[in-house]
């Protein structure tokens, strides 16, 4: 059973910045697609950036150039790097690993984007 944990959602301001963290329960080796997604109440849960186990990454338009994902296979971890922050981008955002025909989910991190 492969857990994944996310870490580092909270309050913060417009323009501010957040590190989210997500650690699994087994080698990443053996999860092709590390990914985040999001959920803001009322929507649907949306892609917000991929990594390959090679470092082949894809972002949602709407977070180019502010959110960097990136991943160390050694630490079963994968991080994504958020920067200015703007109150769109509130919502509970999930992990998600991809291992041929298999989907993980982590249970989600809270993130609030407002003064």
């Amino acid at each position: 059973q492969v857990q994944l944990v996310e870490s580092g959602g909270g309050l913060v301001q417009p323009g501010g910045s957040l590190r989210l963290s997500c650690v699994a329960s087994v080698s990443i080796f053996s999860i092709n697609i590390m990914g985040w997604y999001r959920q803001a109440p009322g929507n649907q849960r949306e892609l917000v950036a991929t990594i390959s186990i090679g470092g082949t990454t894809n972002y949602a338009d709407s977070v180019k150039g502010r959110f960097t994902i990136s991943r160390d296979n050694a630490k079963n971890t994968v991080w994504l790097q958020m920067n200015s922050l703007k109150p769109e981008d509130t919502a509970n955002y999930y992990c998600r690993g991809t291992s041929g025909a298999m989907i993980y989910w982590g249970k989600g991190t809270l993130v609030t984007v407002s003064s």
